[in-house]
C-alpha cells in the first residue's frame, strides 16, 4: 500500500465517522482509530517476509499526517494556455537553496526551459525542480518550507 492509498483512507475514515479501520495484507498491517473531536490515532506495521516482532510505529496527534484537503482546493484563474508545474515527488518544497540566498524565482519572473523553480527534500536529498517550458511565474501555490505531495501544484506559468 502506498502513501497515496494510505492518505485517501485517512480520508476516507475522517469523512465516514467510523471508528476504526484495520487492514491487514500479506506483509503489511494498517489500522486508523478515530473518536469524534479527538486527535486520530494511526498505527503502520511492516511484516517482513521473515518474520519477526518488531515495534509499531504510531502516529499520535493528527496534525502529524499531512492534510489532505489543505492544498487540495487552490483556485487558480482558469486560462487554457498557462500551465501549472507540479511536485514530481513527496517532500519538503524550498524557494531558496539556501536560508541567506535569494528565491529561486519570484511571481512575475520571466523563466527559461531548465531553470530551476525550486528545491523538493525528499529523505534528505534535495532536488532540483526544473521548468520544462519557457514563460513568466504568474503564481506560486505552495509556501516555502512546507510538505508538498507528488503531483501538488506548485507553480502557474503563463508560456507567452
Amino acid at each position: 500500500m502506498d502513501i497515496k492509498e494510505i492518505q485517501n483512507l485517512i480520508k476516507f475514515v475522517q469523512k465516514s465517522g467510523v471508528e476504526e479501520v484495520k487492514i491487514e495484507r500479506e506483509n503489511f498491517k494498517i489500522t486508523i482509530r478515530t473518536k469524534p473531536d479527538s486527535k486520530q490515532n494511526i498505527i503502520v506495521e511492516d511484516i517482513p517476509a521473515s518474520f519477526s516482532p518488531q515495534p509499531t510505529k504510531t502516529i499520535t496527534e493528527a496534525s502529524s499526517v499531512p492534510n489532505i484537503e489543505e492544498n487540495s482546493e487552490i483556485h487558480v484563474e482558469e486560462n487554457d494556455k498557462n500551465i501549472i508545474i507540479k511536485s514530481p515527488i513527496i517532500g519538503t518544497f524550498y524557494r531558496k537553496p539556501s536560508p541567506d540566498k535569494p528565491a529561486f524565482v519570484e511571481v512575475g519572473q520571466t523563466i527559461g526551459e531548465g531553470d530551476v523553480l525550486c528545491v523538493i527534500e525528499a529523505m534528505k536529498l534535495f532536488n532540483e525542480i526544473e521548468s520544462e517550458v519557457s514563460g513568466k511565474i504568474i503564481k506560486i501555490l505552495a509556501d516555502d518550507q512546507s510538505p508538498v505531495e507528488f503531483d501538488q501544484p506548485l507553480f502557474v506559468i503563463d508560456p507567452s
